[in-house]
């Protein structure tokens, strides 16, 4: 499939096109990821490096957890508070 110049793609070449180019993705990044394996399967310190992998990757879990699980106290309640607050600042 080989795009005239000054041609533009349609619809359907336009998606194939893109799952093409993912798919190319898919497959560097899977032999990337799979020849990192193999050399740290050659190490001798692997034992640390998946000790330290986990540490990390739990850590990531507790941020992303934090970040995402906590609600946020409502608004209305805040500016109440704050209003209480104030008041008895001010004595009355």
């Amino acid at each position: 499939m080989t795009r005239e110049a000054g041609r533009r793609a349609g619809p359907g070449e336009q998606a194939v096109l893109l799952a093409a180019g993912l798919a190319d993705v898919a497959v560097s990044t899977l032999g990337s990821a799979l020849g990192a394996v193999r050399s740290l399967a050659r190490r001798s310190d692997t034992a640390e490096l998946v000790a330290e992998a986990e540490q990390d990757l739990t850590a990531r879990g507790r941020l992303v957890l934090d970040r995402y699980a906590t609600v946020p106290p409502a608004h209305l309640e805040v500016l109440a508070q704050h209003v209480l607050a104030r008041r008895a600042a001010d004595g009355g």
